[in-house]
């Protein structure tokens, strides 16, 4: 299932499906299918238009990261959270060493601050390598170097070194919190990605307080044309049609017990 899906991604994502059609519309004109190569250059330019110069995907992201809001306030004790990983750039931090971090840092940020003000906590973090060469090294080992540079023992790490996928995540952090008796742990991964990694916890008998982080949009995106940064809109579309197709094969193949979870 995880080459599965890491080979679909790779023909699904937005740029990949405009490239596709552009491919095919030319093979189709060659071939003298006139009126098929020219509705697919079509189709091909529409993914891409609106891709880039639309808001389309900061819009349908909005709303992902709006589905489990962030309480006003920390919770008055915290007895272990579960860090997802995803925030490190392990190909190269495998060669390099050091922490360097992804779009998704927030998530190891906030799980610091927290831990550094809940200092009885345990800090679980799930992330093995999810590349599908699986020879760099995954969030869970790069994880210790980065609380160890802020003073955060790793006595109170428990790294979960195996996990691919979310869906793993998941699986391997509940044998662990079932091991070691933690209960009740917050879960911290990014706004976009709560609904189903709270789906999945579910699922599983776990229960966890959402406490999402990396917010990629302002929350007051309109549907609208974009011409001023179509890198960071591919960037925003993807992520966004990533997660809800994430969402529709989970559903689809029975993890989670709803197609869109809610609190």
């Amino acid at each position: 299932m995880f080459l599965v899906s890491k080979l679909f991604w790779m023909f699904a994502q937005p740029l990949s499906l405009s490239f596709l059609a552009i491919l095919f519309a030319v093979l189709a004109l060659l071939a003298g299918l006139r009126r098929t190569g020219l509705a697919l250059s079509a189709l091909g330019g529409a993914i891409l238009f609106v891709t880039l110069y639309t808001t389309t995907g900061s819009f349908v992201l909005q709303e992902l990261e709006a589905r489990f809001p962030r309480p006003a306030a920390d919770p008055q004790t915290v007895s272990c959270m579960i860090v997802l990983g995803g925030s490190f750039e392990t190909e190269v931090t495998t060669t390099r060493g050091g922490i360097e971090m992804n779009q998704a840092a927030d998530r190891f940020i906030e799980a610091l601050r927290l831990a550094r003000r809940f200092p009885q906590s345990a800090i679980l973090v799930s992330g093995g390598d999810g590349s599908l060469s699986g020879v760099y090294e995954g969030d869970a080992v790069a994880s210790e170097r980065f609380f160890e540079t802020f003073g955060i023992s790793a006595d109170r790490l428990v790294r979960e070194t195996q996990s691919r996928t979310t869906s793993e995540n998941v699986a391997n952090s509940r044998t662990i919190l079932a091991e070691r008796g933690l209960e009740n742990c917050l879960l911290i991964t990014s706004a976009f990605h709560m609904p189903r990694a709270v789906g999945l916890f579910r699922a599983a008998g776990t229960t966890v307080t959402p406490w999402p982080t990396d917010y990629r949009t302002s929350g007051k995106v309109g549907l609208g044309l974009d011409f001023t940064q179509p890198t960071l809109n591919a960037q925003q579309t993807a992520t966004a049609v990533r997660e809800w197709i994430g969402l529709a094969a989970y559903f689809l193949t029975g993890r989670i017990g709803a197609f869109y979870p809610a609190p």
